[in-house]
This record gives structure tokens, sequence and C-alpha cells, in this order.
């Protein structure tokens, strides 16, 4: 019968370190308040979501408002971006307005340059098909994705991306 393995001494947890994703390097940590104007509560991004994140269509955004999780989509007011923020979400998280908070903001979903080498390969090679991809709600990036990784075989998989850029290219949001 074997010894069985001493097990070291336990001691305390020591932090692993880990390298920073895509969505780490683009977030956006900034100090704001939610302001109410006009019967609607908002936070004022004080950046350009185009400079920092590329020029979208439309920028789906997460992340946290003093520590509690948040979602949306960003609208330009004035020329001034802002994250619309629900009386609900208020009501739930019973944060105060005009009080100054920490917001972290990052893109939401799969990015363009966090997809795999072929695909990004396919879609750089169609201005239309990353632009129209990159303004596309998560949930619909996360269709084509999922579509194009089931591919069980290469040819497969070449195939169904090169359908997803052509249908990108026509503007179509799933095949």
């Amino acid at each position: 019968m074997a010894a069985a393995k001493a097990k070291p001494p336990a001691g305390p947890a020591v932090p692993v370190a880990r390298t920073p994703g895509p969505e780490a390097r683009r977030q956006q940590r900034f100090t704001a308040a939610i302001t109410r104007s006009g019967g609607k509560h908002r936070v004022v991004l004080p950046f350009d979501p185009d400079e920092v994140w590329g020029r979208q269509e439309r920028h789906y955004v997460d992340g946290e408002l003093d520590g509690h999780r948040v979602r949306g989509l960003l609208v330009v007011e004035g020329g001034q971006a802002r994250l619309p923020v629900g009386a609900a979400w208020l009501r739930d998280t019973q944060v105060p307005l005009d009080t100054p908070m920490r917001v972290t903001l990052w893109p939401e979903g799969p990015q363009v340059e966090s997809l795999a080498e072929d695909l990004a390969g396919a879609l750089a090679a169609s201005p239309a098909a990353v632009a129209f991809f990159a303004s596309l709600p998560t949930f619909y990036r996360k269709n084509f994705l999922r579509w194009i990784n089931s591919a069980k075989r290469p040819q497969t998989r070449q195939a169904r991306i090169a359908e997803m850029v052509r249908l990108l290219t026509q503007g179509k949001r799933q095949r």
C-alpha cells in the first residue's frame, strides 16, 4: 500500500497575478455624478467614446457606478456622451443624485480586436462589416461567434466566416 502524500502546511492565500485582457485595457475610470435634466437621469462622460474605443455607430457599455453593475447604450446630447440611468436602477441601488462617485465603463461584449485571427482578418477585409459588427448589440455578436465556433471542420468554419462577413456587409444582424 502506498503511503499517503503529506500535504503542505496551509498558509495565507497568495493572489495570482493575472494579465489583464483586452477589456481591462479598454476600461475608463473617472469620477462623476448622476444628474437629472428634463426628467431623465444620466452620467456625463468626461471623454469621447469614439476617440477612446474607436468610431462606432452605437456604444454599448458595461460597468459600475459606485460599485453597482450597470449596462446601457451611450447617447450623445449636445455633443457630450452620456450614460442614461433608469429610475428602477436608481431605486434599487439607492445611489444619491448629484454626488460624485467612482465610475468604471468598458465596451460590452466581444470586441473586434479580441477575435480569433482568421475571423479578425476576414472582417478587416471589409470595413463595412467591421463597422456593422462593432455597432451590433452583444446578443447578435455572440450569436455569430457561437455559430462560427460550433463548426467541427475547418472548411465549415471558413465558409461560416465568409457568410458572416457577407451578411454584415449587407447590414443584416443575423443569418
